[in-house]
């Protein structure tokens, strides 16, 4: 992106030592991006095997997973991503056993928990009791699934991760294209159930490689480990409702077609969107972010705004129409549903690079990012609701537009106020600590350490 590079003398020739400094990385990033890549292929085509209200079945179930997921994971992914890297490798046995441990007890107690209360919780959202059974089986598969896969990204083993990614992504679009094609299977469960194991598969091919060991498990280390990921935990819940409430709005107002079309107007885009920026671009974009000046950041960003949007729009309407020519007659093609998709996928594009890069800054950063969803979450939800209500699917798309349009208005605006000094440190900012006060993680320090303080000081 030459408008983070641009300006400013020297930016672009780190850029280009960082750059050649990653290519290591172009390997398992291109198979990473292949395994990604078989994977929405896999969910295109039980779309179209399965007809449109199975997949909205199929939607339906993996949105309230991906709600769920956030409460079983706890961001303690993101903690690994960390931690791993600057941790001793005497400590990273303690490190990955205690995470893994806290994630099983927690995922299963969600799980029994959900389970029997499904009969009270499930007509609440809308669904029955075997559906969030479904959606609960899966959201803690995909909850062991992530945290495996950042244990070995955390370990620096990307060859191995990415491999094994791609094995797992084939083996799902090879059992669900003979369940379509040689038996004939429509029912959504059956994918459903393909994809809960192969979720489990893939996090114990990971795990079993790891050195766990139960008597490393930690309360200390575990109670920091939960500290150290409650920001992002906190900005996952936000989103995780913002971008996921409107199936459940579609499915009460519409019905589970409706579910299964709009997941491909919508759905797929945002899965594109994921593979390109977070398997492509964001590989150099985030070291970057990482190491550059804040303020300057926001500015660039702010300028490229019309164009990352128009961009990303673009990109979108002209992608989603070629996969839609080839999903049949249950999935009706429309140039104005399509134009009014690619205008939200544009938006939340631009949402998502302000969010990373408010990330990036740390605890000034996601406070201020909070504090934005906070003021925006009633709104964007009050107007997702009367907008599906209204139109229904078209109502649903239209509503997301919005969504991400009021979104993007409230963060650019906060940042703009918060970032307006090229020279202010974060403790100075509007939504930094204040000079005295209790601090975050000090940067190099690991939790393991941090954990081993909390013990002294308790002991003391």
């Amino acid at each position: 992106m030459p408008g983070l590079t641009a300006g400013r003398p020297g930016v672009r020739a780190r850029a280009a030592r960082l750059a050649a400094g990653h290519r290591w990385a172009a390997g398992p990033t291109l198979v990473s991006t292949l395994a990604s890549g078989t994977a929405a292929a896999t969910t295109l085509v039980i779309a179209r095997g399965a007809g449109a209200a199975a997949f909205g079945h199929f939607t339906l179930v993996l949105s309230i997973a991906l709600i769920v997921t956030v409460g079983m994971l706890t961001s303690l992914n993101y903690v690994m991503f960390q931690e791993l890297p600057r941790s001793a490798p005497a400590d990273r046995p303690a490190l990955v056993t205690t995470a893994l441990l806290c994630t099983l007890v927690l995922g299963t107690g969600v799980l029994a928990a959900g389970a029997a209360a499904a009969p009270l919780i499930g007509p609440a959202l809308g669904v029955d009791a075997r559906t969030l059974v479904f959606a609960l089986a899966l959201a803690l598969s995909m909850t062991l699934n992530q945290l495996a896969e950042s244990f070995l990204r955390g370990l620096k083993r990307f060859r191995r991760v990415a491999w094994l990614k791609l094995a797992v992504a084939a083996g799902y679009l090879a059992s669900a294209g003979y369940c379509l094609l040689v038996l004939g299977v429509r029912d959504a469960e059956t994918y459903l159930v393909a994809l809960i194991v192969t979720n489990l598969v893939f996090a114990a091919i990971a795990v079993a490689g790891l050195q766990v060991r139960p008597r490393a498990w930690s309360p200390a280390l575990a109670r920091s480990l939960y500290r150290h990921g409650g920001y992002v935990t906190v900005i996952a819940a936000f989103t995780g409702v913002l971008f996921g409430v409107d199936v459940l709005f579609l499915n009460h107002w519409a019905g589970r077609a409706d579910v299964g079309v709009y997941s491909l107007y919508n759905g797929f885009p945002k899965r594109l969107l994921g593979v390109v920026f977070t398997d492509g671009i964001g590989l150099v974009l985030l070291p970057m972010l990482a190491t550059a000046a804040k303020p300057r950041v926001m500015r660039r960003i702010a300028r490229l705004v019309p164009a990352v949007a128009a961009g990303t729009a673009v990109f979108s309407f002209a992608a989603s129409t070629v996969f839609f020519l080839l999903m049949g007659g249950e999935y009706p093609y429309s140039l104005g549903l399509m134009a009014l998709s690619a205008a939200g996928i544009g938006a939340h594009t631009v949402f998502n690079l302000y969010s990373v890069a408010l990330s990036m800054d740390g605890v000034p950063g996601a406070r201020l990012l909070i504090a934005c969803l906070a003021a925006g979450t009633p709104v964007a939800l009050a107007c997702q609701a009367a907008c599906i209500a209204w139109g229904g699917l078209t109502g649903g798309l239209a509503g997301f537009a919005l969504t991400n349009v009021l979104l993007v208005a409230i963060v650019a605006t906060a940042t703009a106020r918060a970032y307006r000094t090229p020279t202010a440190h974060p403790a100075t900012r509007p939504g930094g600590p204040e000079p005295g006060a209790p601090r975050g993680p000090v940067r190099g320090e690991s939790t393991r350490a941090r954990a081993r303080s909390a013990q002294n000081e308790h002991g003391a």
